[in-house]
């Protein structure tokens, strides 16, 4: 929140009933499940026995091809990383990750899909409150890498991970 409110660009806050599922997110604010930022963490085995971490971000009403993320990061697999481990990187409860990455371990990576919508949503680093922002601002500010990490084939089925490993 420090970060959107030391920025130039025009935010809104929205309160709602406590929700991490993006599609029932997105009922509550009232806006189309494609303009909601799900962001998810993804655990990527390099090789070598390393690891990093992504921090997955696609339109609501997309899925995270796990083997795109797992290219962009030059890895040999992937997985949705652990609650524990999302919520260590991320500093939120899992269900309402921000599509921003405040800690060196976490590399943020969007799908421009999501960066076509004029406005996007995400919940506000806790499940009762969400930001509106534009696609824009949101580039502007994340500075994100940019990369087609979205499979668009399971479109209708709007859970990609675990519930416990939602993000609207």
């Amino acid at each position: 929140m420090e970060l959107l409110a030391s920025a130039p660009h025009p935010y809104r806050i929205v309160g709602h009933p406590p929700q991490g599922a993006t599609d029932l997110a997105s009922l509550l604010r009232g806006h189309p499940l494609r303009q909601a930022a799900k962001s998810l963490v993804i655990r990527v085995a390099l090789p070598g026995k390393k690891r990093r971490y992504v921090l997955a971000v696609v339109r609501g009403d997309h899925r995270v091809d796990l083997g795109a993320v797992c290219a962009v990061a030059g890895g040999v697999r992937a997985g949705f990383a652990d609650r524990a481990t999302a919520e260590r990187l991320t500093g939120c409860v899992s269900g309402s990750i921000v599509p921003f990455s405040f800690h060196p371990e976490l590399d943020v990576v969007v799908d421009p899909a999501l960066l076509e919508e004029d406005e996007i949503w995400f919940n506000a680093a806790r499940l009762d409150q969400s930001v509106a922002l534009s696609a824009h601002a949101y580039r502007a500010l994340a500075g994100p890498r940019v990369a087609g990490i979205a499979d668009r084939t399971g479109t209708t089925d709007h859970r990609t991970a675990p519930a416990d490993a939602q993000a609207a």
